[in-house]
Order: C-alpha cells, then sequence, then structure tokens
C-alpha cells in the first residue's frame, strides 16, 4: 500500500520535474526522496518517473496518477484544517505564502506579533511569485497567501487587506532632478528598470508608467527589489518603489524618494484561500495582525 508521504514526495516531484528541488520543497534528503519513489512504483507495479539527466519526467502511468493523487492530499489537508477549527484560532501549522515584494518588509514586523498573540501557532512561510502562490493554494499545498489584488482565479477567495502606494526612487545625487508631485508621464521610461518577467510588481509597473506611444523600457530586469534598489541607489536608473518598502530601503541606500501626483498609483494587498478550507476565523485573524504588521510601515 503507498502512504500519504510517498504521495506527497511524488506530489513535489511532479511539479518541479527534479529531484533535487522536489526534495527541498518537502524538506527531505534526495536519497530519501528517491527511496520513497522507488518504493511507491514496487507497491503500484508501474513505473511513475522517467530519470533522466536533467530531471525527472512523468510517464503516462505517472500524469494519469497525479490528479486522484492531488485530490486525496487536498483531502487530507481538507481533514486537517477541519480539526484543527475545533481546537481554537491561529493554532497547529499555517502555511503561508507571501510574494517576494512584500515579505521581506511585511514579516519582520508580523512574525514577533503572530508569537505574542498566537503562541500555539506553527507557522510554515513560503516566498513565491503570484502564480506559484496561487497554485500552491489552489493545490492545497498552502493554506493561504498574501499576493496582490486581482489575483486571476476564481476558484479561490480573497480579502483585500491594504493599499500600498507607489512612488518612483531615483539615486540620492541623480543629476536629473525628479519633479515632485511626479505625473505618470513624466517618468523616463528609458532609464525605468524593473524587476524580471514573472513579477506583478513588473507588470504593475508598466501599467502605471504606460508602454504604448512607442516608449521603451530599459533593458534590464532584477530578480529582487534589493538589487534593483542597490543599482538605483548607483545611478543607474530609476525605478518604481511600493510604499511598504520605503522605511527599509532607505536604510540601507541612499536614494531619493519622490511621490506621484493624485490620484496616486497603487496596488492592492490582499489575502487568498480556497473556499471550502473551513478556516474562515484563521483568515479574519490573520487579516487583521497583516493590515496592524503593514500599519506600522504605511505613511
Amino acid at each position: 500500500m503507498i502512504t500519504l508521504r510517498q504521495m506527497r514526495y511524488f506530489d513535489a516531484l511532479a511539479t518541479t520535474r527534479h529531484f533535487g528541488r522536489a526534495a527541498e520543497m518537502v524538506n527531505v534528503s534526495q536519497p530519501a526522496l528517491s527511496a520513497q519513489i522507488a518504493e511507491m512504483e514496487r507497491h503500484l507495479d508501474v513505473k511513475v518517473i522517467e530519470r533522466n539527466r536533467s530531471g525527472a519526467l512523468l510517464t503516462r502511468q505517472g500524469e494519469a496518477l497525479l490528479p486522484d493523487i492531488r485530490a486525496i492530499l487536498l483531502s487530507v489537508d481538507a481533514l486537517h484544517d477541519r480539526a484543527r477549527q475545533s481546537t481554537g484560532v491561529l493554532e497547529g501549522r499555517l502555511r503561508l505564502g507571501i510574494i517576494p515584494t512584500v515579505a521581506p518588509y511585511l514579516v519582520p514586523k508580523l512574525i514577533p506579533m503572530m508569537r505574542q498573540r498566537y503562541p500555539n501557532l506553527d507557522v510554515e512561510l513560503r516566498e513565491l511569485l503570484t502564480t506559484g502562490c496561487v497554485d500552491d493554494v489552489k493545490h492545497g499545498k498552502l493554506d493561504c497567501a498574501i499576493v496582490a489584488l486581482p489575483h486571476g482565479d476564481d476558484s479561490l477567495q480573497s480579502r483585500p487587506l491594504f493599499e500600498d502606494r507607489f512612488l518612483i526612487a531615483s539615486a540620492e545625487d541623480e543629476n536629473t532632478v525628479l519633479v515632485s508631485p511626479m505625473t505618470e508621464a513624466q517618468v523616463d521610461m528609458d532609464r525605468l528598470l524593473l524587476l524580471e518577467e514573472g513579477h506583478c510588481l513588473r507588470d504593475q509597473a508598466l501599467a502605471v508608467c504606460g508602454t504604448n506611444a512607442g516608449r521603451s523600457v530599459a533593458n534590464y530586469g532584477a530578480t529582487s527589489m534589493a538589487t534593483l534598489l542597490q543599482m538605483v541607489s548607483h545611478g543607474m536608473g530609476i525605478t518604481l518603489i511600493p510604499e511598504i518598502a520605503v522605511k527599509d530601503e532607505r536604510t540601507r541606500n541612499r536614494m531619493r524618494i519622490v511621490p506621484f501626483a493624485e490620484p496616486q498609483p497603487s496596488r492592492q494587498i490582499g489575502l487568498i484561500w480556497r473556499n471550502r478550507s473551513g478556516r474562515d476565523s484563521d483568515q479574519q485573524a490573520l487579516a487583521a495582525l497583516v493590515q496592524a504588521a503593514a500599519g506600522e510601515l504605511l505613511g
């Protein structure tokens, strides 16, 4: 008989298509994961994984089993959720995803609040792009996630948490003086530095500044907000910075930060979770914590 552990390992391998990354996802060694997959194949008497030098592929039988295995795991997680509901609000395990342009600033405020107010909560944090957060919540790998809204999946519930204004950041000794307040049309697109493809903040920045009417964008994509702002502080360009990052990044980088003219552009940060998770009271309590933590960073 195959076990839940084997099914979770198989699910991780199906997601990553790589033994090393799958082992990291489920917090075990690669040999341990490989042994459990081999044991699963022995019990099923079929090969579910095709091993090659570049990673792992699902066999035809593996592809056929994957939807059923994920449905079983989702049902088991839902059972755990219902059991936890009877123990109290924010107790036991909570798997929380957060997008990278929020996590470094919110987490240092949020975690101490969680520990103080809910000492029986065991929180597991994962920093993922929006698509990863949405997929992992949908498939039961996360209980909920903090993302920019709208997230684009009607099968998940969402709750707005706070508005995060956009501002323009430049080097403190920038030769070109930025007008304050600034309009979107005054942004020099040739010098605008952005996060790489896949970050929702990149798309939001392009939407704020506009790329129509022949406006081009600087040919660079940073992997993180920290890298982007270091480049800005060294005079390599300008960028949009969310308000939630301003207090921390000002202490690390020599930057001038200029607001936009009214109505100021912003993004809405919210909480997403599965419709039938049965953890509505947890989501309400978590939302209140996030709003309190964000309140110390905004305004």
